[in-house]
């Protein structure tokens, strides 16, 4: 365990690892990671499951046994993720029992869904089976559509990973649809504490996207805004979750055994090389969340990462000056996060697009 990463871990961060795969298990790396790393969760998605079955024979085996069973490219997909997912929680185990939040392993349900309520339900449900796992949590994108999913889901006593957040507003809409998800298992008699969740509000998508509209608007004031977006917007988040875990609505809640559904801070790879490669995580220290961080940017924290206590709590007026400051040069916010809302379920729909056809590949070399 370097410095750095236990610095983090002791200023209340958990680390989760953005990132999974057969040949992590079978190495032992994701092992060592947990042990030596601080890692303490894992996140996935259909990007990482592709490169992963693309890049790896160690899949193989089951591919062949599944297509010798006459299974088609949905299931194969489903049993390929769902094995790696609940190996993913066994290693993790250990560290479920000791946190009672950590230790978890994250699974996403088809991004095809995203516009569909029952049917998002109906996948959490399945594969929230399959993975078998009390550390396992449902990927569910928040979207209209999967806020009563999620509400739903959690009623069931699924743990759940919200993705897809970007503005407070919807942020505000997914805690409100957690906490209605728990009042609807404690009426139906649930233990509480059984249930877990995050909120992955996500990061350097909004700096891209603000930044490219700041330097088509070219002023000296726009340019001089450029890079602080993402981190004023999960600033403003942290305080709307500390201000929704003030309220009598929450203190019953968690006085009956509920965890709080702490925020994740999710696509913290800095896309931008002008800016520091650990930027989303430096800046967004502060004690009950999560960032989930690409291995990249994990051995960059490893490496030089500067962690210098609390960066967020008391700096909501801070945070919301730059968005004033961003409103009066011109940004349109809703336009930029209803577009990033768009533009992630479509990126995520490619990725699934992408992983048919990499499973497809694999299943057909199995044939062959």
């Amino acid at each position: 365990m370097t410095d750095r990463l236990k610095a983090l871990a002791d200023a209340g961060v958990s680390i989760w690892l953005d990132d999974l795969s057969r040949e992590r298990l079978e190495t032992g790396n994701l092992a060592d990671l947990v042990a030596h790393s601080s890692v303490v969760g894992v996140t996935t998605n259909p990007t990482i499951f592709a490169g992963a079955i693309a890049d790896g024979e160690r899949y193989d085996a089951q591919v062949r046994e599944l297509v010798a069973d006459g299974a088609d490219v949905d299931r194969v997909i489903f049993d390929l993720t769902t094995t790696d997912v609940r190996d993913a929680c066994d290693v993790l185990a250990p560290v479920a029992a000791r946190t009672a939040e950590d230790g978890r392993v994250s699974i996403e349900v088809e991004p095809t869904l995203a516009h569909d309520t029952e049917a998002t339900i109906a996948s959490a449900q399945r594969l929230w089976a399959a993975v078998d796992r009390p550390n396992a949590l449902i990927k569910i994108p928040a979207t209209p559509a999967g806020l009563p999913a999620i509400t739903a889901v959690i009623a069931a006593g699924i743990s759940v990973n919200v993705t897809l957040i970007f503005s407070v507003e919807r942020y505000r809409a997914v805690m409100d649809a957690y906490l209605t998800g728990l009042e609807q298992a404690q009426a139906a008699g649930t233990d509480l504490s059984t249930i877990c969740s995050v909120a992955s509000f996500f990061v350097s998508r909004v700096d891209t996207e603000i930044d490219t509209r700041l330097e088509a608007i070219g002023t000296d004031e726009a340019l001089a805004l450029r890079g602080k977006a993402a981190v004023a917007n999960a600033r403003l988040a942290y305080a709307a979750f500390e201000e929704v875990h003030r309220s009598e609505r929450w203190q019953a809640l968690a006085a009956a055994g509920a965890h709080a559904q702490r925020p994740l801070w999710a696509s913290t790879g800095v896309k931008n090389p002008d800016y520091p490669d650990t930027l989303y995580v430096t800046d967004l220290v502060v004690a009950d969340t999560v960032n989930t961080m690409p291995e990249k940017t994990l051995q960059a924290m490893a490496d030089h990462g500067e962690v210098r206590g609390d960066q967020v709590t008391g700096r909501g007026t801070e945070a919301q000056e730059v968005f004033d400051a961003l409103a009066a040069v011109g940004v349109d916010l809703d336009d930029v996060f209803a577009g990033l809302e768009t533009e992630g379920v479509d990126k995520f729909q490619v990725s699934w697009t992408e992983l048919v056809a990499t499973v497809q590949a694999q299943m057909d070399k199995a044939e062959g």
